[in-house]
């Protein structure tokens, strides 16, 4: 059963690291792995903008970076100046890494408010026709 509610309270955590100075907009993930560990990742704002790192990226970077890379679920939220009043999608950027480490039709994308308020989706929902490691092979 997939942990829903702690995944999105350590999601709100990790918004807590985010530096965000430019746009003042926090994003926390939570990624889980499949062997159980969870992977948190903020997001990190650069001055000139396009070193930034999203959220979900540095969830995977550094599970990946540990030689993780097996994936259940994300749980990614996010607002401005760490209030969360709307759902926070990942860009496009991260769902393509997504792809690259997760089953589209498996992995699950958890986005919060709170842990009263959230929705779940795939992969493949949130990016239909994905390109992924099987269209090289």
């Amino acid at each position: 059963m997939l942990p829903v509610k702690e995944l999105i309270e350590q999601a709100i955590d990790a918004m807590g690291y985010a530096y965000t100075p430019y746009s003042g907009f926090k994003v926390g993930a939570a990624l889980l792995a499949k062997n159980g560990n969870v992977y948190q990742g903020c997001n990190i704002e650069n001055a000139a903008y396009t070193p930034c790192n999203c959220a979900e990226r540095t969830a995977f970077f550094k599970a990946v970076s540990e030689g993780v890379k097996e994936f259940e679920a994300i749980c990614i939220v996010g607002g401005k100046n760490g209030v969360l009043t709307e759902l926070t999608p990942p860009c496009g950027v991260c769902r393509q890494v997504m792809m690259e480490f997760c089953r589209p039709e498996e992995f699950r994308i958890i986005l919060a408010t709170d842990t009263a308020h959230y929705e779940i989706h795939t992969l493949r929902e949130m990016l239909p026709m994905g390109f992924g490691p099987d269209a090289l092979a």
